[in-house]
């Protein structure tokens, strides 16, 4: 584990993508208040879906389109404003919102995006339905899924590690939260059934290197090595131990091209009723 904190366990910009649908609600203020707790920088976005064609025969219909997401964007700028947050707004135009979003992350330096995961209609529950880890492939920076009805996170973190170094960077960031906020971290490593001896000798030896790690730092942790399979434990554990965060790598040891609908952390996502923050190296 890194003795340092790396620019993966930054949280100084955060840039929210929203659609305006009650289901992205949620992330909204879940953004404003890391902003606030934080001291960060906060950049607003909603995407405009459009094209050269679409700008040049149905202006109109372009142009109600970003009026409506500058009514939306406003009102929260208005209120992040009204909390002291350092804040600002932007509409980006383009035909495939996750690439807008990802370009506007590339383009401000953001430390993680901050996005709604719900099932009402919208632009963003077309993007996170079935492609929520197309979202967090495609971004160079960590992204956090925040469930319709869940809040700011307040009592335990749950970090997944499986001793890959995408995890170890998932380790420096759980530890970064845990020092934001005061909060005790439960390290989590799954053996499979389908493990040798010398694969859960390495689950175990995971998890003790990046609990060391946060004890090191003088976050409160505690860890946890069980058997079965790697994303109902992550969910179960969450819900047995209170936590209302969960921190997973992107990668996993097979790489991310092995990486399916079905995986440990497109499930993770999908079922999760707190935030999930993917750290990205």
């Amino acid at each position: 584990m890194p003795n340092q904190l790396s620019p993966t366990g930054r949280f100084e910009r955060i840039l929210l993508a929203t659609d305006g649908s009650p289901g992205s609600a949620s992330a909204e203020q879940v953004a404003m208040a890391m902003a606030k707790a934080w001291s960060a920088q906060l950049l607003m976005c909603t995407v405009v879906i459009s094209n050269p064609i679409a700008e040049a025969t149905a202006m109109s219909e372009i142009a109600a389109a970003e009026a409506e997401a500058q009514t939306l964007l406003k009102r929260l700028l208005d209120d992040a404003q009204a909390q002291g947050i350092q804040a600002r707004i932007v509409v980006p135009h383009g035909p495939d919102p996750l690439q807008e979003i990802v370009t506007l992350a590339d383009d401000c330096n953001a430390d993680v995006i901050v996005m709604g995961r719900h099932p009402q209609p919208g632009w963003l529950r077309r993007l996170l339905g079935v492609t929520s880890v197309r979202a967090v492939a495609a971004a160079s920076c960590s992204v956090l899924l925040v469930p319709e009805g869940a809040s700011m996170w307040k009592n335990r973190i749950l970090l997944a590690t499986d001793g890959s170094r995408f995890s170890e960077a998932a380790g420096v960031a759980a530890g970064k939260l845990a020092t934001l906020g005061q909060l005790p971290v439960t390290v989590v490593s799954a053996i499979r059934d389908s493990f040798t001896a010398e694969r859960a000798e390495q689950a175990e030896q995971a998890a003790t290197a990046v609990h060391e790690h946060l004890l090191a730092q003088g976050v409160v942790s505690t860890k946890e090595v069980l058997h079965g399979p790697p994303d109902a434990l992550i969910l179960g554990t969450a819900a047995l131990r209170k936590a209302d965060i969960i921190v997973v790598g992107t990668h996993g040891r097979t790489g991310w091209e092995r990486l399916v609908v079905g995986s440990v952390t497109e499930s993770v996502f999908k079922a999760s009723k707190v935030p999930v923050l993917a750290v990205k190296l």
